[in-house]
């Protein structure tokens, strides 16, 4: 009885626990994996997003590069031609592309920083997403049995051990009486079978007693015998 009350007790502390967090693990398991895969999702998408304005930042860039050597060339071509005027011209549209280099230079590098960064955050949400999906089974496993505690729990709290002895200690009287009462009736029948022979055998014995006895008279005294036979011919 005290073993049944101990483990009633340790079971029932983990049924409050439960209840205490009275969520489902396995659904709680479903929910982060389909959240972390919406995030990865808008991460992609965030990633798409950045990467499109980084080629867009590379491709002014590449064009401002070519614009500024072009005026150069130019300048340069004008100069030989001995026409300075126009050689500065081209070089005043020269120091304006310049300039526009430098701004998508800087466009450039800050978009692709921030480039990198989304790409680093799409990678890091993969992974949770993976170590996810690859600690489902067991968290799965280990909520079923968390279950099948509490249901065993329920069981055992249940339980009324006292009663269920009693129960268990009368059932076991009862068969023992069942038991010496067929014991009982087999011995009694036993002894009338035995007391019935035994007047058989009696009989038996007597008759054979009186025959003896018979033989015995006739050889002592044959007279009578014959005396007793003739009488009876007579």
């Amino acid at each position: 009885m005290g073993i049944f009350s101990r483990i009633g007790d340790v079971l029932k502390a983990n049924i409050n626990d439960l209840i205490d967090r009275a969520e489902d693990p396995e659904k709680m398991v479903k929910q982060i994996i389909l959240e972390l895969q919406k995030e990865v999702n808008q991460a992609t998408q965030a990633l798409g997003k950045a990467m499109a304005s980084e080629r867009i930042a590379k491709r002014q860039l590449d064009t401002a590069v070519k614009t500024s050597a072009d005026w150069e060339a130019k300048a340069k071509a004008a100069l030989n031609a001995g026409e300075v005027d126009l050689a500065k011209k081209a070089l005043s549209h020269k120091v304006k592309a310049d300039e526009d280099v430098k701004q998508y230079q800087q466009m450039y590098d800050q978009i692709s920083a921030q480039t990198a960064q989304v790409r680093e955050q799409v990678e890091a949400l993969k992974a949770k997403l993976e170590e996810a999906k690859s600690r489902r089974a067991m968290l799965v496993a280990r909520s079923q049995m968390a279950k099948t505690q509490k249901n065993l729990a329920q069981s055992v709290g249940g339980l009324d051990s006292s009663s269920a002895l009693d129960k268990f200690n009368r059932m076991e009287e009862k068969v023992t009486r069942q038991e010496a009462e067929a014991a009982a009736f087999a011995e009694i029948a036993g002894t009338d079978h035995a007391a019935e022979e035994k007047t058989f055998e009696q009989l038996q014995h007597d008759m054979d007693v009186d025959a003896e006895l018979q033989r015995l008279m006739a050889e002592m005294n044959p007279t009578a015998e014959t005396a007793a036979e003739g009488s009876t011919m007579a």
